[in-house]
């Protein structure tokens, strides 16, 4: 391995490596990431952002409920500890110049990030190091970072570096270890890296550090419990949020002294070794390469999505597209199209073809249903006889009451058949999203995408022009939150070149309609 990675090995206290890797990768004593690596990471920091403002903006209930808790925690004296004045600088939600506690600000933050489940993904896959466990996850943690460095006063390079950095432990830690293999939710690797890198930059020593990694994983598991039932609550979009709130408060007390578990990774009776028993007595059950330098950093090969979808539906709309770019006669009327089959991998089938949401009918199961998503994109493009990324790119009103409950989208779900595709598709994951689709038609007979490994936001993708699309999916998120996008695009770019005061500020915009999200002490 070479001098740009450093190896956590499995016979050594891989939390206490973290704490020392992180104190010295944020302080530049390993060389630096590349400016590709800064680059791509403010891009997925700006979908993000913009992701989490129209949260707020209309009004989403986990957003909604968790920055007006976060408003009733105002931040004292500029400090960790608190005293009993308001402070006049630290941590502040989306839209708001109110200094509040850093894990609120980071709950009600990752919150609004997430509601839309439309950023970014990983897919925990490096076959080169043979560490293809493929666990997802998503650059939720970004408030975190964020959360640290106003408190710090940190200027921009360190704030993304953190931000690099906790993209870098989460995906690491996703290629090695598949919670979803146990029922675990896949934040607990971002709620990992949170501790870390928030206590690192706050100053924790490497001992600290691995205290409240030991407290996050010895008493904050959470499981796909969060994720089943016919209709899906609050509890799927805030999972990231709630995990990085106790990520930070063990930070935060591992700081002040309290003592964790110790050498979480390797003790027998906490996750990761109860679930997976290692080879040999004082190990964990795999090593953990993490780069230091260069270009090689898990945040180049992660996944944007372009619109609202969970990501493993992307192969299947790149399939539609696809077939009706090539064949637009398909639009002339619906009444000809007589099914739709599509066939994909594991454990996607299992996730967005569970036969509860084939019939759904809330935002948070609908965009968790293949049929909808396909069905819904195929009745915009029969409506407005467009058949692009830019004009189809689902946004909130695709999932409103009246778009769930729209005739002709619901029609042709019902001509939908999604399938597991088997063991040759299964085993095309996570190298990409193996996908197929095949549309029947009264005239034009079968017609069929192949298939789909590498939809457009794929890292692998060749084929879109990626920055244009996010250029469209940031104005049209925006847009539902800010009188200006361009303004906040500018705001949001080249952050590692910005002051200690432009970071303190970042989130210190007007939000449209976000009255009814918070109270009146608000930005408004």
């Amino acid at each position: 391995m070479s001098n740009r990675f450093i190896t956590l090995a499995r016979t050594e206290n891989q939390a206490l490596g973290l704490g020392r890797l992180a104190i010295d990768f944020l302080a530049g004593r390993h060389g630096e990431p590349s400016d590709a690596v800064f680059r791509r990471t403010e891009l997925f920091h700006a979908d993000a952002i913009a992701c989490g403002v129209s949260a707020i903006a209309a009004g989403t209930n986990a957003p909604t409920v968790l920055r007006r808790e976060a408003l009733e925690y105002p931040l004292l004296d500029n400090s960790l500890l608190g005293g009993g004045k308001p402070a006049t600088r630290g941590p502040t939600c989306f839209g708001s110049t109110v200094p509040v506690r850093g894990e609120k600000a980071i709950v009600a933050n990752c919150a609004a990030v997430r509601e839309w489940d439309a950023n970014g993904t990983n897919f925990g896959y490096n076959p080169a190091l043979g560490h293809v466990a493929g666990e997802f996850g998503h650059n939720d943690f970004y408030p975190v970072a964020v959360a640290a460095a106003q408190i710090a006063l940190c200027d921009g390079r360190q704030t993304v570096r953190a931000m690099i950095l906790l993209d870098e432990i989460r995906g690491r830690l996703a290629e090695v270890f598949a919670l979803r293999k146990y029922k675990i939710d896949h934040v607990v690797h971002g709620a990992i890296a949170s501790a870390v890198v928030y206590a690192a930059m706050l100053g924790a020593t490497a001992e600290q550090i691995e205290s409240a990694v030991g407290m996050v994983v010895a008493h904050y598991i959470p499981y796909r419990a969060i994720r089943a039932g016919h209709q899906l609550s609050d509890s799927k979009g805030a999972s990231a949020a709630l995990s990085a709130e106790v990520a930070v408060l063990s930070a935060q007390r591992a700081i002040r002294g309290f003592i964790g578990p110790a050498d979480v990774f390797r003790n027998p009776e906490a996750l990761f070794c109860l679930n997976e028993p290692p080879a040999a007595k004082n190990e964990s059950p795999f090593d953990l390469v993490l780069a230091t330098s260069g270009d090689e950093f898990t945040v180049m090969g992660m996944h944007f999505k372009l619109g609202l979808y969970e990501h493993q539906s992307a192969g299947a709309i790149a399939g539609l597209i696809d077939v009706v770019t090539a064949h637009p006669q398909l639009l002339d009327d619906a009444a000809d199209i007589e099914k739709i089959t599509i066939s994909i991998y594991q454990p996607a089938f299992g996730i967005i073809g569970d036969p509860a949401k084939r019939d759904p009918r809330t935002r948070q199961s609908a965009d968790h249903s293949m049929v909808y998503i396909v069905g819904r994109l195929l009745a915009k493009a029969l409506r407005t006889k467009q058949v692009n990324w830019q004009a189809l790119m689902l946004m909130p009103d695709d999932y409103d009451e009246a778009a769930l409950s729209d005739p002709l989208t619901r029609e042709l779900m019902s001509r939908i058949d999604f399938r597991h595709g088997g063991a040759d598709y299964d085993a095309k994951y996570p190298d990409g999203i193996p996908t197929s689709l095949q549309i029947e038609h009264a005239r034009l007979g079968r017609l069929d995408s192949g298939l789909v490994m590498y939809p457009a936001g794929h890292a692998r993708d060749t084929r879109a022009d990626l920055d244009a699309l996010l250029a469209h999916k940031f104005r049209r998120l925006a847009s539902l939150g800010v009188a200006d996008p361009d303004a906040l695009w500018r705001r949001l770019q080249g952050l590692s070149e910005r002051s200690a005061t432009d970071i303190a500020t970042l989130y210190d915009f007007d939000i449209l309609h976000a009255a009814s999200a918070a109270t009146p002490t608000a930005a408004s």
